[in-house]
């Protein structure tokens, strides 16, 4: 076998695998928005009374709802050190935590390069056994750089893994995109008005080689986040948060 034909067939069972774990995170998406109190239809109906802001006005919850599972939020130290501890399984020492926000669902973490500022990737952390993964959606889909890189197992944790390989070219990747952060906002404000009218956007949009991740915000508190594609402008709603707690940065 050639090399050509040996690198297309890796870049093939790759995104095949990519399309897999991105479809399981789609189905959450819609299993928690099911649950939530969003018809599924995306319309949204009168759900379950909880507890925080939810776009049926009831408290700080994007998504209206309780956890998926029947477990006691991660704190903010528990969350870092489950991060600290898959960033050093990375062996990359340009990768830094940046960023933890606690949800009832999950924990999230935003890991940036030091060298640069610009993100590299986002995680989630599994309360119920503290495991570390690749958040799904545009962390996978739309990462040029980092994309599907980290899972604890080894299959998707370098450049000679699985999933490492997906950017042949992501040495070269480049933090420049044709959307701007100010468009990027636009975008993303104009999304809100017309699917959640009263939610607003951040005042920053974090960068990230391929896109931005945004987070929002209802009465100038914390209800969720969504990323803005950094050339076509997609919006993506990141769904399967659930009720947001506290951050620290």
């Amino acid at each position: 076998m050639n090399k050509t034909l040996a690198i297309t067939l890796m870049v093939i069972g790759g995104l095949v695998l990519s399309a897999l774990l991105f479809g399981a995170g789609l189905y959450v998406g819609r299993s928690n928005l099911g649950s939530v109190g969003f018809a599924s239809t995306g319309m949204m109906r009168q759900g379950n009374a909880n507890q925080g802001y939810s776009m049926m006005g009831n408290g700080y919850n994007m998504m209206g709802g309780p956890a998926t599972v029947n477990s006691k939020p991660l704190t903010v130290a528990q969350a870092t050190q489950a991060v600290e501890g898959y960033l050093k399984n990375l062996n990359n020492s340009d990768l830094e935590l940046k960023e933890i926000m606690i949800f009832n669902n999950n924990a999230y973490a935003r890991i940036t390069e030091k060298s640069t500022g610009i993100g590299a990737m986002e995680l989630l952390v599994d309360p119920t056994n503290l495991n570390v993964i690749p958040e799904y959606g545009p962390n996978m889909m739309w990462n040029l750089k980092y994309g599907g890189m980290g899972a604890s197992n080894g299959m998707m944790s370098g450049r000679n893994g699985m999933m490492g390989g997906l950017n042949t070219n992501a040495e070269s990747a480049s933090s420049t995109m044709t959307v701007t952060p100010e468009k990027a906002l636009t975008l993303a404000q104009t999304y809100l008005d017309k699917e959640y009218p009263g939610y607003k956007t951040a005042t920053d949009a974090d960068p990230f080689y391929g896109y931005y991740t945004i987070d929002i915000t209802k009465d100038g508190n914390v209800t969720g986040m969504l990323s803005v594609n950094g050339f076509s402008g997609q919006v993506f709603l990141h769904t399967w948060h659930g009720t947001f707690i506290e951050m620290s940065e």
